[in-house]
């Protein structure tokens, strides 16, 4: 079954007309490939705050101390509105525990990184970051959370919806008010998607858990929630894929005869050259894994960190 995983978004990604000029940006990879695994949780932050549509366009100004949101015809400073009404519908969302958020490129509201900041002279500056965003980054500092243009990017793409559904797994752990036996699983069952982001931080959670039943509980969860979610957002590489390949294929070097591990090899080099993409050395290493079932690996989120059907993991 498809899990209820909970996503905020841009209205105007689902095709909602909420832009200022009446448009939208429906995305179809959102829409039509996301939308069968995701709830969406659609918020137009100037909508919801009483703008109508089409209305004046709206700008982040450079002032002495943060930028603010301004309609540059009118005149009118939203700063305080926007701020005010953040704060409310972010405590809307804090109640339906979203897994992740999906936010509008380049918008004053939505943006989350270089949006445009205009100054009195000169052209802008694409150092902003819309106000919106900005109090949702604030609040709620371990979602997972991207823009929708990056989302273009295979790399980013797979990395921020590897994060919502391992966010996802963690939020469903503290659900269960976990004993200390659970989150040894936990970190257990995610011990190789670790490592394929950052081996300092896998050494960091390991020491960690390491310390479950000497210190309080809530503390510990604490803690480790704030790390799990900061390693998954350090970049995988190839070299780091290759090392946990090869690091799968020491548990099989004992049952696998000299044709299949020189094939596996083989495969294994091939992506390292970028012959052939990570799904192809997984789907063969999981093959052999069937037939020789070793049960602390079959539990590896690294081997089906989200449904098969994204296809994250067949580009080169």
């Amino acid at each position: 079954m498809i899990p209820a995983i909970r996503i905020g978004i841009s209205s105007c990604l689902l095709g909602a007309r909420v832009r200022f000029d009446g448009g939208h940006k429906k995305d179809p990879f959102i829409t039509e490939t996301l939308g069968k695994f995701f709830q969406w949780i659609p918020v137009c932050p100037e909508i919801e705050m009483g703008l109508g549509t089409p209305r004046e366009s709206l700008r982040l100004v450079d002032t002495l101390s943060t930028p603010h949101l301004i309609a540059p015809h009118s005149k009118t400073d939203l700063t305080e509105i926007m701020a005010c009404f953040a704060e409310k519908r972010l405590e809307e969302l804090a109640q339906l525990n979203l897994h992740g958020y999906i936010l509008k490129k380049d918008s004053p509201s939505c943006g989350m990184e270089r949006v445009r900041v205009y100054g009195e002279k000169g052209a802008p500056q694409r150092k902003g970051r819309g106000l919106f965003a900005e109090a949702l980054i604030r609040r709620f500092p371990l979602l997972p959370i991207e823009e929708e243009g990056r989302l273009q990017d295979l790399r980013l793409r797979e990395n921020f919806i590897e994060r919502v559904f391992s966010y996802y797994r963690w939020t469903e752990l503290l659900r269960i008010n976990p004993e200390p036996k659970d989150l040894i699983r936990f970190h257990t069952q995610h011990k190789l998607t670790l490592l394929s982001h950052s081996r300092e931080y896998y050494q960091k959670l390991g020491r960690l858990v390491a310390q479950t039943g000497k210190i309080p509980m809530q503390d510990l969860l604490r803690e480790y929630g704030e790390l799990f979610m900061t390693a998954l957002k350090v970049k995988v590489t190839t070299k780091k894929h290759v090392d946990v390949l090869y690091h799968l294929l020491g548990f099989l070097k004992k049952v696998l005869d000299s044709q299949d591990k020189a094939e596996l090899i083989s495969y294994l080099e091939d992506y390292r050259k970028g012959l052939v993409p990570l799904i192809v050395p997984i789907t063969l290493l999981r093959h052999h894994l069937r037939h020789h079932p070793i049960p602390w690996v079959l539990e590896q989120t690294y081997l089906n960190p989200y449904p098969a059907e994204l296809m994250l993991r067949n580009h080169v």
